[in-house]
């Protein structure tokens, strides 16, 4: 029994009477609470990507942090460190703002790689090592990561080891003409983005949802075709001989696992308890965008991984 669906669809709901026009961002964010992977949003300003994270973090009973990445970031201002009290001749460990539920990195690319690199083992392994001594993060701990794709200067690209530690990366466009006009009539009648209003679900309500999600009946022949599918981003050529050595390097089995997991959170979204085909591919690209490095001649060429990836899926037969 699915006990907790009905909270989280009706949460989702809820999201998209806050947030006008970006309907896939918000299942993406949904899914990534109910997975507990972390998201990359990529988007020009003013998209609401920083608008939707807050309204999420606002509807659910959870310690909400927004870390604004500068060029002057130190690790230790994420993950807390060791302060000298001279009254008991010691030192005591000041917690960083990673130990909050639901983080906002806020324009990431904008931290030098030390600092980058503080997050590698709080999203993989769910924990801190300062001075030696490990702790443990919130069970609901995920990241939700923000950059601003055409903005170069005194940025620092994220590495692919850390791109890989992200569950989806979610590429946000423009609404249409009537979804703006929608903003703008909100805006003007006071009530943008009232995050006020949203039915409040609590994290142990989110984490018995994750045990559902995690319940979610996934095909053998739908795993077969998810291992196939990221197989064939390391060898484009027998699927796609017009593009042979379009991929310089494929996604690792992390990608299988991705999706497989995204699949299943977005198919308990549908109010489903089954995975089909169509939730593999709501999300496969998102699984495999930050996965595939595309090679000199794609780039030369002007090939994007979304058409890659699109080509990819059209290709790999359906079961």
């Amino acid at each position: 029994m699915m006990l907790n669906q009905p909270k989280i669809i009706a949460l989702r709901q809820s999201l998209e009477n806050t947030i006008v026009g970006q309907s896939a961002l918000l299942d993406r964010l949904v899914i990534g609470l109910l997975t507990g992977g972390h998201l990359l949003l990529e988007g020009l300003p003013g998209l609401a990507k920083t608008t939707a994270v807050k309204a999420l973090a606002g509807a659910v009973h959870a310690r909400f942090q927004r870390i604004q990445f500068t060029p002057d970031l130190l690790p230790g201002d994420l993950t807390g460190t060791d302060i000298y009290n001279p009254q008991e001749v010691s030192f005591c460990f000041v917690e960083g703002p990673l130990f909050h539920e639901i983080i906002l990195a806020d324009e990431i690319n904008r931290a030098p790689a030390k600092v980058q690199s503080a997050l590698l083992e709080a999203m993989q392994e769910h924990q801190i090592t300062v001075g030696g001594v490990t702790r443990p993060l919130p069970p609901l701990f995920m990241v939700l990561a923000t950059q601003n794709p055409l903005e170069q200067a005194g940025t620092y690209p994220l590495p692919e080891a850390q791109l890989d530690r992200f569950l989806l990366h979610v590429e946000l466009t423009y609404p249409s003409a009537e979804d703006e006009l929608r903003i703008l009539q909100r805006d003007r009648m006071g009530n943008a983005a009232d995050t006020e209003s949203l039915p409040k679900v609590d994290v142990q309500t989110v984490l018995a949802a994750r045990e559902e999600v995690r319940k979610i009946h996934l095909d053998a022949a739908l795993e077969r075709y998810i291992v196939t599918l990221v197989g064939a981003t390391r060898d484009i050529a027998h699927w796609l001989p017009d593009q042979a050595g379009m991929i310089e390097v494929g996604a690792s089995p992390r990608a299988s696992l991705a999706i497989a997991h995204a699949a299943c959170g977005h198919a308990y979204l549908q109010g489903r308890e089954y995975v089909i085909p169509d939730d593999i591919h709501a999300v496969a690209a998102d699984c495999l965008r930050h996965r595939i490095i595309p090679s000199f001649n794609a780039r030369m060429e002007k090939v994007s991984r979304n058409s890659l990836l699109q080509a990819l899926l059209d290709a790999v037969p359906v079961p």
